[in-house]
């Protein structure tokens, strides 16, 4: 995809697109209530409208990554030795081009305002509601790889097994240990729940690959690349909870989150 948008394939020449802000946003949170926290960074890019978007891992962002960015063409950006940085620049071209709308196969879903914990309840409700869960087996097993309390919560809450996946291991909310290997997992499970972090970590196209080969529902929900996901859909990618800038984690206020399924979404875009 990056090598066609490169070529001109999806739409304006990427080399005519400059890219106005940008910057990076850095979170460390611990829900109230829950036993252990996190921390999350995020390089975004503005070109016009638009916001695209790419988690790293924290810390390993430089300064002079970020100055790269600034007043660079997308074609450029594309073609940049960092992996967040060519995702980023693909996700802010592509939404420049198909913004979150009904006319490109969204549906918007109210975020209501709420305390940390709430709004990342109610995320994780719209996330797991993409499972076409008549079409799992009975007993079916969930692999969630990007590992979020609250989505494994919202799993338990609709009775269905998970195994939880995510490079750092370690063990979730409820002690459950976390394994490292999606792909080893992957034949154990019956479908799959992953974050578009393994876009900015290189891990999607394999993950992709196996899902489609298998026939397995591949669920994504995306802060990173929230418009690049989209257009894999019906192409090993069956739905996808789309979250561009400003996450819901970044204020206490409403929000909205864009609904994608393979059936109302394959007409969008490319």
């Amino acid at each position: 995809m990056v090598h066609e948008v490169s070529e001109g394939g999806w739409g304006p020449d990427p080399g005519g697109l400059r890219v106005s802000v940008a910057f990076s946003t850095r979170q460390v949170v611990r829900h109230e209530g829950r036993g252990g926290g996190y921390r999350n960074e995020v390089l975004s890019l503005r070109l016009g409208e638009a916001v695209g978007s790419c988690a790293v891992e924290p810390g390993t962002l430089s300064e002079e990554a970020i100055d790269d960015c600034v007043s660079a063409d997308i074609g450029t950006l594309l073609r940049h030795a960092l992996l967040p940085v060519r995702v980023a620049a693909l996700d802010a071209y592509l939404m420049h081009l198909w913004p979150h709308t009904a006319v490109n196969g969204a549906r918007t879903v109210p975020l209501a305002s709420g305390t940390s914990l709430e709004k990342s309840r109610a995320r994780a409700a719209a996330v797991v509601d993409l499972f076409d869960t008549a079409a799992l087996p009975k007993g079916a097993r969930i692999l969630v790889v990007g590992v979020v309390n609250s989505l494994l919560e919202a799993l338990r809450a609709r009775s269905l097994r998970y195994v939880p996946c995510d490079l750092k291991g370690g063990t979730s909310e409820w002690g459950e240990p976390i394994v490292t290997d999606a792909l080893a997992e992957l034949p154990y499970c019956d479908a799959v729940l992953a974050s578009g972090m393994t876009l900015g970590n290189g891990t999607f196209d394999a993950l992709r690959d196996q899902t489609a080969r298998s026939g397995r529902q591949l669920v994504m929900f995306a802060q990173t690349g929230s418009a690049v996901l989209p257009r894999f859909l019906g192409n090993g990618v069956s739905a996808v909870c789309a979250e561009p800038y400003p996450f819901f984690w970044l204020d206490g206020g409403p929000g909205v989150l864009h609904q994608y399924r393979a059936a109302a979404g394959q007409g969008a875009g490319r």
